[in-house]
């Protein structure tokens, strides 16, 4: 499956950004859908995931509360809607896909990549 990540941008902190992520190739709802960011100079890590069907999602305590996964099927399109951005939120994001059935949240448990979308949070 090939994904496109898209929406980020410069958005001051306490405003909301929405990140899309459109999948092309294979059956998009085989695939449960992550999101990972990477700081510079920072280890790209986990955000949110959400499952096959869109009924179970999971976040990383950094971003819970604040950040929403969803998915359209019919679209084969995954989301990541921001709100309450902070500086420390500033990352390349990345959606992921894997076929595990599980929540897993490490990159080596996603088999596919997108190119990332640069977030840039201002103080």
């Amino acid at each position: 499956v090939q994904l496109q990540a898209s929406g980020g941008g410069l958005v001051q902190a306490g405003n909301s950004l929405r990140l899309s992520c459109a999948a092309s190739g294979r059956t998009f709802s085989s695939y449960a859908m992550g999101w990972f960011r990477q700081a510079p100079g920072k280890e790209r890590e986990f955000v949110a995931r959400i499952s096959r069907s869109g009924g179970s999602t999971y976040y990383a305590d950094s971003v819970k509360g604040r950040f929403t996964i969803s998915r359209d099927n019919a679209k084969n399109t995954v989301y990541l809607q921001m709100n309450s951005l902070k500086p420390e939120d500033t990352a390349v994001y990345y959606c992921a896909a894997t076929d595990s059935i599980v929540v897993v949240t490490t990159r080596e448990q996603y088999d596919y990549w997108g190119q990332g979308t640069l977030v840039t949070v201002s103080s």
